[in-house]
């Protein structure tokens, strides 16, 4: 496994970097901001350094670099701590839970747990180096005795991660599923570190990378956005809306089909006000189809829909008219929007009634609602579909965000963000 470490003024900058040198299927393993080097670097902005991992076929067990174990340290945290508090348990694997949920019931002041948390990482990189020297200059027989230790971790970790998983309501199918996939690769004697930074890497690439909107090759794009109601649709799309309106200076018309609620046509008329662009409330398909071309010449248009039950078939085959009636005109995306607080069994009958109107890909809202971040994993492996963005509270434009994997799959194995 090839892992290096690329500097750019920008994280993309980096990641491209990275790419040109190892090829596109690198992954991103943490991204820092380090200073400038020089007399006045500390004067300069600072430069984004990305530690991208390549896996190889034939990576041999015992050279796993120093980088790969580090990307993983705050996890490994978890574990290891677990493990060294687990007296007076049933089982080892009981053992090493436990500790692990007394510690998510402490107090801890927000600032110090956000400041341990992001400092967690750099701490392991500085040192692993240093500690991997001190292994391989111990005798023979003291390393014989470590590999002995490393497998029993190893099995216990692989329990542990087991747990974890299901505490944070990934689905058992697919918390066996990586389990497998992890039990597949670890060779006898696996050091620990490996098998944890195998896992997080899988499920890295489990998640994919995320796909947002992206500009139409030629004329507007029209962007659709569905779900259910109390998802936070309207305040998605006003994000959204304003981050291209702002930040990229787009041209933006923002549309509603929402007719059954006054409020959220009123709302989002309220957005595109602050915003400067044009609304217009549309009931039916010749005038959507009338939308398209007064504003052809701008970059996109939003278009809020209804939210209604999945059940309601009425309903869907309305929407299914407004979303395919453009089909022939102009390019069109059209985005899921879903609540990571709803429950795993309801979201899949909602990914299936909408599946059956158009494909889609995924934003998540409320993730600052709930304390487990299953249901993003779980939705994603069912349905295939690309998770594009994530929201976590009510502030616009401020509160949404480029799904982060790697950020996510923290979270999974008993991180913190």
């Amino acid at each position: 496994m090839i892992i290096k470490k690329f500097l750019g003024k920008t994280e993309q900058e980096a990641i491209e970097n990275a790419k040109k040198e190892l090829g596109a299927n690198v992954v991103v393993m943490n991204v820092k901001n380090v200073k400038r080097k020089g007399l006045f670097g500390f004067l300069k902005p600072q430069m984004k350094e990305v530690t991208v991992a390549l896996e190889e076929e034939n990576t041999n067990t015992d050279t796993v670099s120093a980088e790969m174990k580090a990307a993983v340290s705050a996890i490994n945290n978890v574990v290891v701590s677990s493990m060294n508090n687990a007296q007076g348990a049933a089982t080892e694997a009981q053992s090493a839970v436990k500790p692990q949920n007394a510690a998510k019931t402490q107090i801890i002041p927000e600032e110090v747990a956000e400041k341990k948390d992001n400092n967690a990482l750099e701490e392991k990189l500085d040192s692993l180096q240093s500690l991997l020297e001190q292994q391989l200059q111990k005798p023979e027989p003291e390393k014989e005795k470590q590999e002995e230790e490393e497998v029993s971790e190893t099995d216990m970790f692989m329990q542990l991660l087991h747990t974890t998983m299901l505490d944070n309501e990934v689905d058992e199918k697919y918390a066996e599923q990586v389990i497998d996939e992890i039990e597949k690769i670890n060779k006898p004697n696996t050091p620990f570190d490996y098998a944890l930074a195998n896992t997080y890497q899988k499920m890295i690439l489990k998640f994919g990378k995320p796909i947002g909107i992206s500009p139409s090759e030629k004329g507007v794009k029209v962007v659709f956005f569905i779900g259910p109601t109390g998802v936070g649709k309207t305040t998605t799309i006003a994000k959204i809306a304003s981050k291209f309106r702002v930040d990229e200076k787009k041209k933006i018309a923002l549309l509603t089909a929402d007719t059954y609620r006054i409020a959220a046509a009123e709302q989002l008329r309220t957005y595109a006000n602050i915003l400067e662009v044009p609304f217009r409330v549309i009931y039916t398909v010749e005038e959507m189809e009338q939308a398209l071309v007064d504003f052809k010449d701008y970059d996109y248009i939003f278009v809020d829909t209804a939210g209604h039950s999945h059940q309601n078939q009425a309903q869907k085959e309305t929407m299914s008219k407004f979303i395919h009636s453009v089909d022939d005109m102009v390019e069109k995306e059209v985005f899921l929007v879903l609540s990571a607080t709803t429950k795993y069994k309801d979201l899949v009958s909602i990914a299936d009634a909408y599946k059956e109107i158009s494909d889609y890909k995924l934003i998540f809202t409320k993730l600052d609602e709930t304390t487990t971040l299953g249901n993003l994993l779980n939705l994603k492996l069912y349905t295939g579909a690309s998770l594009s963005y994530v929201t976590c509270g009510q502030n616009v434009p401020d509160d949404i965000e480029d799904f982060n994997p790697q950020k996510t799959v923290k979270r999974l194995l008993g991180g913190k963000n």
